[in-house]
């Protein structure tokens, strides 16, 4: 087991400076531009591939790195950039970490790099849990997933919303129920291959903020995959499910878990979550951090009664409660990926934590940033007011702040809190 440490060794050092060096020469300048156009910067995509950036091979290094600090040191630098280019090059992760916590290892070997492509021919992922009316509520989840017994193949219909990559990735992962009795223990996850019939893209949003991200629906219609595409395989399933109904039964109802299982309920979708939530956490910090150095330095150039804004208080100590926010955030998101990485149970939703936190201090610091800026923060010749747009929303995806806030509180209180 690594000991927890604050400090950086030397090859993460390396790599920080790599990928700082490639956000500011790559994705800043081409940062306004793919906002603009609403559309997913492939340029910029392939440019990673190139050098390494968009691969399975430096996502594995970091997510194996031993002090658990490879993923989210990579995620602050790249956010740093911009979130919406960004995110269009880490999204795939999302998809890949849903194999990793539910899938076997065969299915990790065979699918996982497909997600990924190569330099030469880039693809993509997509993760589908939500759903038009199963967002925070995945109990709530409607997708189908029956099985054929016959012809060895799971048959999937449905509707998933703000899918990332959805319906251009050329491997989706979806969450589907298949026992609708058991609520949320009755999900599991499917890989659904390229080019598989029934699956097309719906609606793609125009959104508010990480505009060269790719978000839409995906329509599953009659989709058939074969048995093997179920990750953790059905035998797998079988007996988790039959351990939840005789869970269900022994509390009196089926579906509802015991009291002491509040905020620990392990399911498809909830697994990936909870193993993805530090690294939200560590893009708003670079998102925060961004904000913060371009308002630390407009603050010590614009003058205003011939003095820098910055030798006002009102402005200065503004300054000194985003940083101290920021590096709390930084801790937070730390502490939490470094007990993942060494199989430290969450035993005060330490996940929940890092990303409820650096998620507001992300929406704030952003806030302060324009309002240090005044009329030109406010403008798109400024990019916080970009990042504004893009920090809203850390505290929506993947589990908004309410629903982080009722983990932590649940998994404190051991009471079923709603």
């Amino acid at each position: 087991m690594a000991e927890f440490t604050m400090e950086l060794n030397d090859e993460q050092k390396e790599v920080r400076d790599w990928l700082h060096g490639f956000a500011a020469d790559v994705i800043r300048p081409a940062a306004a531009e793919w906002d603009e156009r609403e559309e997913t910067p492939w340029p910029v995509i392939q440019e990673a591939a190139k050098v390494g950036i968009y691969s399975l091979d430096f996502y594995a290094q970091q997510y194996f790195d031993p002090t658990g600090l490879g993923i989210p040191m990579a995620m602050e630098e790249l956010f740093w950039g911009d979130a919406g280019i960004a995110l269009s090059i880490v999204g795939t992760g999302l998809a890949a970490v849903g194999v990793l916590a539910n899938g076997t290892d065969e299915q990790i070997g065979t699918w996982i790099p497909q997600m990924y492509g190569d330099q030469n021919d880039v693809k993509v992922a997509a993760f589908c849990s939500s759903e038009p009316d199963a967002g925070s509520d995945v109990a709530s989840m409607r997708t189908r997933a029956v099985y054929d017994e016959a012809k060895d193949e799971w048959v999937i219909n449905g509707t998933k919303t703000w899918a990332t990559n959805g319906g251009i990735a050329n491997v989706h992962v979806v969450v589907a129920v298949v026992d609708p009795e058991l609520g949320s223990k009755g999900h599991a996850s499917f890989i659904v291959p390229p080019g598989t019939p029934g699956l097309s893209q719906g609606q793609k949003f125009k959104k508010h903020g990480i505009r060269a991200s790719h978000t839409a629906e995906v329509v599953l219609d009659d989709v058939r995959v074969p048995g093997s595409c179920l990750l953790g395989g059905k035998e797998k399933l079988d007996e988790r499910l039959a351990r939840a109904r005789e869970k269900a039964k022994a509390v009196g109802g089926v579906g509802v878990p015991p009291a002491e299982g509040w905020g620990r309920v392990k399911n498809a979708a909830m697994a990936t979550f909870e193993a993805s939530r530090p690294a939200v956490g560590a893009m708003a910090v670079g998102t925060a951090r961004a904000a913060y150095e371009v308002a630390l330095d407009y603050a010590k150039n614009r003058e205003q009664f011939g003095r820098p804004i910055i030798d006002n208080q009102g402005v200065a100590f503004q300054l000194a409660d985003m940083r101290t926010q920021i590096d709390a955030a930084r801790l937070l998101v730390w502490r939490a990926s470094w007990m993942a990485v060494n199989g430290k149970p969450f035993t005060a939703a330490e996940g929940s934590m890092s990303k409820l936190f650096a998620s507001e201090t992300a929406k704030k610091v952003t806030a302060q940033a324009i309002q240090i800026l005044g009329g030109n923060g406010y403008t798109r010749e400024y990019p916080v007011e970009r990042m504004h747009r893009d920090a809203a929303i850390y505290t929506i995806f993947e589990g908004t702040s309410e629903i982080q806030r009722l983990v932590i509180a649940r998994t404190l209180s051991g009471m079923s809190i709603r």
